[in-house]
C-alpha cells in the first residue's frame, strides 16, 4: 500500500489534539500495523492523511484507541490487526543502503519486501559500501535494545586495510578518538593478518557505533578500508551466511537479545 507525503489540497478539519485524551499515540498505533515507520507515519499525520473518527489529525502524538475508534490513512481503514512480530539475520551485500527511502538507490526494506508480508526495516547500519551482518525487525522493542549502548550489545567487524603497518596505529585505533566532535568510547582491535604487500586484516569490537565509525578511525590512523564486513551482532555469528542470504531468528534467539535488558537496568 503506497502513502504519498504531499499535503492534500482539500482543508484540513480542526483537531482536539491539544486537549488531553487517553490512548496510544497515533504514530506509533499506524507503526504497529505495518502501515509505515514511526518517521514516515508521522509525515503522514502532519500532511494531514489521517482521521480518527472522520476528523483530519494533524499531530503525531494525537490520542487514539485503535480498537474503539475509525482511523483511516487516506480514506483506506487501518489494518485491524498488528503485525506479528518478525526479526530475520541478513548478510547484506555492498551497495544496498540501510534505509525505508530508496531515493538514493535500491535499499535493504526494497530486497526484503517480496520475501516476508510484514514491514521489515533496518536495525541500525551499515554504510553502502559495507557488508556484513544486518538484523531487519518490525518489533520495536528489540530494536530499541539493540541500538542503544546501555544494553551491552557488541558488534564485530573485519576490516581489510591498506598502509604500512605499525605499532604506533594500532594504538591510536585503540584510543579515544574524536570523531565528527564526538569523543568514542575506546575499541577493541586485533591485528589478524600482516601482509607483505601492505594489506592487512584487522578485528573491531564496538559497543558503540557512529556514522563510517570504522572506516573514520583508519583514517586517522592513516590506513585506508579496502573491504568491512560485519561479522557478529551480539550472540548472532556470520557463519557460512554469503551475501543476499537471510534467516529468520527463532524465539529462543530474540529472547537471548532481550534478555540483557533486564541485566542492564
Amino acid at each position: 500500500m503506497f502513502y504519498n507525503s504531499k499535503k492534500p489540497s482539500i482543508p484540513t478539519t480542526p483537531t482536539s489534539a491539544g486537549q488531553p485524551r487517553e490512548g496510544e499515540r497515533l504514530q506509533n498505533i499506524l507503526a504497529k500495523r505495518g502501515v509505515a515507520s514511526r518517521r514516515h507515519a508521522a509525515e503522514l499525520i502532519e500532511t494531514g492523511q489521517v482521521t480518527v473518527n472522520g476528523e483530519r489529525i494533524l499531530e503525531p502524538g494525537f490520542r487514539a484507541f485503535p480498537e474503539k475508534e475509525t482511523i483511516c490513512i487516506n480514506g483506506q481503514p487501518l489494518p485491524q490487526e498488528e503485525e506479528r512480530h518478525r526479526t530475520v539475520l541478513f548478510y547484506k551485500p555492498r551497495g544496498l543502503i540501510c534505509s525505508a527511502d530508496n531515493e538514493r538507490g535500491e535499499t535493504v526494506c526494497d530486497f526484503m519486501k517480496p520475501h516476508f508480508p510484514e514491514r521489515l526495516v533496518p536495525v541500525g547500519r551499515l554504510d553502502k559500501e559495507s557488508e556484513g551482518l544486518l538484523l531487519m525487525s518490525n518489533d520495536g522493542e528489540l530494536t530499541n535494545i539493540m541500538t542503544h549502548p546501555r544494553y551491552g550489545h557488541t558488534k564485530t567487524y573485519i576490516a581489510r586495510v591498506a598502509g604500512r603497518m605499525e605499532d604506533h596505529k594500532i594504538e591510536t585505533l585503540r584510543s579515544r578518538l574524536e570523531i565528527d566532535g564526538y569523543v568514542i568510547e575506546p575499541v577493541e582491535v586485533e591485528v589478524l593478518k600482516v601482509g607483505r604487500d601492505n594489506t592487512h586484516k584487522i578485528a573491531f569490537t564496538l559497543s558503540e557505533g557512529r556514522n563510517k565509525q570504522i572506516r573514520k578511525m583508519c583514517s586517522l590512523a592513516h590506513f585506508v578500508v579496502l573491504e568491512l564486513i560485519r561479522v557478529r551482532i551480539g550472540p548472532l555469528k556470520i557463519c557460512n551466511m554469503k551475501p543476499g542470504e537471510f534467516r529468520e531468528l527463532t524465539d529462543a534467539e530474540v529472547a537471548e537479545l532481550k534478555n540483557v535488558k533486564s541485566r542492564r537496568t
